[in-house]
């Protein structure tokens, strides 16, 4: 479905990224993992489109996505959940929703994706009329992953969902993504916390210094003694 071949991109004069490859297959939970500074939202933007590709290739589906606006690849069917939410403060819940459905000209699909967020995040139903810019860190994630599934996408990247959240809603972003991989979403997760990133996804790519150095299984990973050592305290 995606697949990044010799991927070099950055921010004006500072390159942050040096010949990435990856890729995720349809229906696969993939997560890239690393240190602060790795590299990692970077590869998500640049997927994304919000930032350009200096080298190398990006296909999407057989196609290629490289140079295309963000609104395009999104239209393409790929959904992207940044780290920062992004939501409208003064809107509701169910006004945040519709907003993330702005492109999608279906009724039925636009109700039936409601239903499906509602159903993965039941808070979020609960109070549905409530502002965003009242709501607590893990509802705004929670609202922030939902508004991204509005328009059905069939690739997800998710940055961050763990990022300042306590322990518990942080177990409810997790748990709401698995439901929806185990639903048949396809999903590239970006995360810092290694040890239940790599309980939970099929495959994870390891970047350091914008280099992918390390790629696996969960299981592989988790038994790997470098990140064991680095990223798991063992």
């Amino acid at each position: 479905m995606l697949k990044l071949k010799g991927v070099e991109s950055g921010y004006d004069l500072l390159q942050v990224l040096w010949d990435v490859e990856l890729e995720v297959d349809e229906g696969e939970f993939v997560a890239i993992l690393g240190p602060n500074g790795a590299g990692k939202t970077t590869t998500l933007r640049t997927i994304a489109g919000y930032v350009r590709a200096l080298k190398g290739s990006i296909e999407f589906n057989g196609k290629s996505i490289v140079g295309l606006e963000p609104h395009r690849v999104s239209r393409l069917g790929i959904g992207y959940v940044s780290e920062s939410s992004n939501l409208f403060a003064g809107m509701s819940i169910h006004e945040n929703l519709l907003v993330g459905a702005y492109t999608v000209k279906n009724k039925q699909l636009i109700a039936s994706q409601v239903d499906l967020v509602f159903e993965l995040f039941p808070r979020l139903h609960e109070r549905r009329n409530q502002l965003a810019g009242t709501l607590s860190g893990g509802e705004r994630k929670m609202l922030a992953i939902a508004r991204g599934l509005m328009p059905s996408p069939s690739l997800l990247l998710v940055d961050e969902p763990s990022l300042g959240l306590a322990p518990i809603p942080t177990l409810a972003a997790f748990e709401a993504l698995k439901q929806l991989s185990q639903r048949g979403t396809t999903i590239l997760l970006v995360e810092q916390n290694v040890n239940t990133t790599l309980h939970l996804v099929d495959r994870a790519y390891v970047l350091e210094q914008g280099k992918v150095v390390l790629e696996g299984t969960g299981p592989q990973l988790l038994s790997n003694k470098d990140v064991q050592e680095a990223y798991l305290g063992i």
